[in-house]
């Protein structure tokens, strides 16, 4: 056996693989078992080359053992198309020599059910696990954890963590981290302060390493959540995780994702370790999130002229781009776009999408056009709606009705393409036209994505969707919200009732818009907190101009910071003003 691994640690290319194939039938030891296994295991997990050589060589193998099959479902699990692995494990179970699955099978053929997101076979196989009596094995029940919480499965993945009778650091850490990627991150950092207890650590030994670190700063970006953040930086430190560039990594990124662009520039600029192109992209799309288009572009000029950092990659130059974007940096975004083949980076969909965007926000449609129709790919139905989106705010409706074509032929029915080509034409009050756009939306049913808005209060997150009345305290938060209404306008302040359906009257507009989502969610924030503390907000959607306008006037006239996170960036309003300089 020493003799077969010492000449497979030899192998440096395809070709010597050939030759000690060749030499282990010469020479007889490929009937053996073990140095057979010892081979196929090679081949199949070196690259996706070896593993249609180890599959080919397979096939010829007449009486393949339990390690034979363990090689090529290992193979397949680890290879671009983990459901290999499961038809493999099925031919297995059919195969004449009853070879019997063991601990190992079970366990690649769970890793390509992750990998997959096969959850109905994952399901199977618990109960061929349960069946067979290998149910005890802590490698297997950590897989079997992690394969529903890869699927979704978040009850099954805590039931089985729950039943667990012993839990290794990967049992922890696969929960967290499903937790944290599903829709119960505050659960994922729940989970995260348990296992970081003094006590408990020095009980069973059991301490967060990078991996727990990296689930529970997912769990704070999704929620916004900067004390929890600043927590886990904390732990980060005090054991000096942080001198590991992925951990630094996600710490920028929290602190980007949180609205602490600040925070994480300290972060980049302390790093005690080497930075990598990750490290200067999430830094440099921090600042875009920030609408800090002046401090991006100076990262990028420093990584790129002043030959700090790597040589800039496809996601480098989008990041930038969004920072122009978000800035109003017209002109330096059309640089950029132009300079990228001169740094052997090719223009994907996204980087076309950021300069039509760019364009069209700067009112310069026919130059958004002309880049979508030189495009050397076929246009995504983003970039129509992109289009749209503009010609709406420009009252372009040639160029609105040109993109909706585009979107029809498409097959387009997302809700806003109608609501955006509807109102281009209601503002020019072509009321027959609003009719016939609406009938279109009623006959194929298209429906309205929720608006939905996020606040994190003494370590809750509560949920608001527009007109929500299931909270608890519903009828405190509308008193608020109509508080609100009364004295903003003293100030000046007039619904902008043209981000609401045309269809309804001015009365149901204004109070349409009065209990959007964030609205409600920052009526909830000033009746919950007594300080100055900043009110944090996440958004699903694209924050509506209405709501942008009111939250200038709350932070002006209730002396309290207010940031908003939507789906494409921060803003933070802070004495009446936002830090997007109303350009978003």
């Amino acid at each position: 056996m020493g003799y077969v691994e010492s000449m497979l640690q030899k192998c440096s290319s395809f070709p010597h693989i050939k030759q000690l194939h060749a030499h282990l039938l010469v020479s007889g030891l490929f009937h053996l078992y073990q140095p057979r296994s010892k081979f196929l295991d090679f081949c199949a997990t070196s690259s996706a080359a070896t593993l249609l050589y180890a599959a080919a060589v397979f096939r010829f193998v007449s009486f393949p053992s339990t390690n034979d099959w363990n090689a090529l479902i290992r193979g397949h699990a680890q290879s671009h198309h983990p459901i290999n692995a499961i038809t493999c494990y099925l031919s297995m179970s059919r195969a004449p020599c009853n070879c019997k699955p063991d601990a190992l099978t079970c366990s690649f053929f769970l890793k390509a059910c992750a990998r997959a997101l096969a959850r109905i076979e994952s399901l199977q196989m618990h109960a061929q696990v349960l069946k067979s009596g290998v149910d005890e094995d802590v490698l297997l029940q950590t897989t079997l954890l992690d394969v529903y919480a890869k699927c979704g499965d978040l009850d099954s993945a805590c039931k089985m963590f729950d039943e667990m009778p012993k839990r290794d650091i990967a049992s922890w850490n696969a929960l967290i981290s499903g937790l944290a990627q599903g829709n119960r991150p505050y659960e994922a950092l729940k989970l995260f302060d348990r296992m970081s207890e003094e006590n408990y650590g020095s009980r069973g030994g059991m301490m967060p390493n990078e991996i727990t670190v990296l689930g529970a700063l997912s769990a704070c970006s999704q929620l916004g959540a900067i004390r929890e953040g600043d927590r886990v930086c904390d732990y980060i430190r005090k054991n000096h995780l942080d001198e590991n560039v992925i951990v630094c990594n996600a710490v920028i990124d929290m602190y980007a994702k949180c609205g602490m662009v600040e925070k994480a520039y300290g972060v980049f600029e302390g790093m005690r370790c080497c930075r990598s192109i990750i490290t200067w992209n999430t830094m440099i799309m921090g600042f875009a999130m920030d609408g800090n288009g002046v401090k991006a572009m100076e990262l990028f000029s420093r990584m790129v002229g002043g030959g700090a950092g790597p040589m800039p990659d496809e996601v480098t130059f989008l990041a930038a781009l969004c920072a122009c974007n978000h800035a109003g940096m017209v002109d330096e975004g059309v640089q950029l776009f132009e300079m990228m083949e001169k740094h052997g980076v090719t223009k994907n969909m996204k980087h076309y999408g950021s300069v039509v965007d760019l364009l069209g926000r700067a009112g310069r449609l026919d130059e958004a056009y002309r880049i979508v129709e030189s495009m050397c790919m076929p246009p995504d139905a983003v970039l129509w709606q992109t289009l749209l989106g503009a010609s709406k705010t420009y009252g372009d409706v040639e160029m609105a009705e040109r993109a909706s074509r585009k979107l029809a032929e498409m097959g387009s029915s997302a809700c806003g393409d109608f609501v955006l080509l509807s109102n281009v034409y209601a503002a020019r009050e072509r009321w027959n036209d609003v009719g016939r756009v609406r009938e279109v939306m009623k006959n194929m049913e298209v429906k309205k994505v929720p608006g939905i808005s996020y606040t994190e209060m003494n370590g809750v997150v509560f949920q608001f969707y527009n007109g929500d009345k299931s909270h608890p305290n519903w009828r405190e938060i509308y008193g608020k919200v109509e508080e609100i209404t009364v004295r903003i306008r003293q100030f000046g302040y007039e619904p902008e009732t043209n981000y609401v359906l045309h269809d309804i009257g001015n009365e149901e507009k204004e109070n349409a818009l009065s209990y959007h989502s964030e609205k409600l969610a920052l009526a909830f924030g000033l009746i919950s907190t007594n300080d100055r503390s900043p009110i944090n907000i996440n958004k699903n959607l694209r924050i509506c101009g209405d709501c942008h306008v009111v939250m200038k006037l709350v932070s002006k006239l209730y002396d309290r910071e207010i940031i908003v996170r939507d789906r494409t960036r921060f803003h933070r309003f802070k004495e009446g003003a936002c830090s997007c300089k109303d350009f978003w």
